[in-house]
């Protein structure tokens, strides 16, 4: 089945425009409706078959719902892979950013089964990784309908250009990084004084938020509803390889150096395409 590899339509300079003042943009009617089946059959897929290194379960069933993440899953499964050489994906980050071309970092599943407490703490992507640049963003793509109550993604607009960068943040609720960074601030008590933004979204629209915005998301409060995200993130041409200790463990080390360009085996250039 030929699946679209360019957007369906054209990215405006509004939208353009929104994600450099904002951080982050909601875009729709990208992806063909047929990329929706199959990203869902690579989700069950990767479900009952997790990969062994950086599988996670957040919150597993015992403790109400579930909440599932998995990265660079491109390596193992088709579908997944199928997406991010052949979707439009990488084009979208590659135009929204103004980049001349675009790496995969790596792909990621993000699931919260229905009545999952767990939060998604605040946090920004860029300190979790071995990079470093500004072009770097996350396409977050819902293969379900995306409400407030199913655990919505909220942002806070702006914060990309704080000119701060913080610790990760651990999803599962262990300490494990160690770099000297300053937490996240409390965003729960600076609500009145920070603008933020969420999206209700149907299958098929997706947001791209830069790696430097500050993001968190509530559980699923829906007894019904999941909350499957087919996510991947991207790094433009400013991008080059900064390894440091206590920060997320990638797979394997890449065969290039400090401060040189991400091409390698771990993050192969994606688009334009060869």
């Amino acid at each position: 089945m030929a699946l679209n590899r360019e957007p369906l339509r054209e990215i405006t300079q509004d939208e353009i425009a929104t994600f450099e003042r904002d951080g982050v943009i909601c875009l729709r009617g990208l992806f063909d409706a047929e990329w929706i089946p199959l990203m869902r059959h690579a989700a069950e897929a990767c479900l009952a078959a997790p990969t062994e290194l950086h599988a996670e379960v957040a919150a597993a069933r015992d403790e109400g719902g579930r909440f599932f993440h998995d990265t660079f899953v491109w390596r193992h499964n088709e579908d997944c892979r199928r997406f991010v050489f052949e979707s439009p994906a990488a084009a979208i980050a590659a135009r929204v950013m103004g980049a001349k071309k675009v790496n995969i970092i790596f792909d990621q599943w993000l699931i919260k089964e229905p009545g999952t407490p767990t939060r998604t703490p605040w946090h920004h992507d860029l300190t979790y990784w071995p990079v470093n640049g500004w072009q770097i963003a996350t396409l977050w793509m819902a293969l379900d309908p995306v409400s407030d109550e199913s655990g919505g993604v909220e942002y806070v607009k702006g914060s990309h250009r704080w000119g701060q960068r913080y610790l990760p943040a651990t999803f599962s609720g262990d300490a494990q990084y160690t770099e000297d960074l300053p937490d996240v601030p409390d965003i729960e008590a600076l609500r009145n004084r920070l603008e933020l933004v969420s999206f209700e979204l149907e299958p098929g629209d997706c947001t791209l938020h830069h790696g430097l915005v500050v993001h968190g998301a509530p559980g699923n409060a829906s007894l019904r509803q999941r909350r499957r995200a087919s996510v991947t993130r991207w790094a433009g041409e400013d991008v080059v390889f900064y390894p440091r200790e206590g920060i997320q463990e990638m797979p394997e080390l890449p065969d290039i150096d400090a401060g040189d360009p991400l091409d390698s085996q771990l993050w192969p250039r994606v688009w334009p395409p060869s």
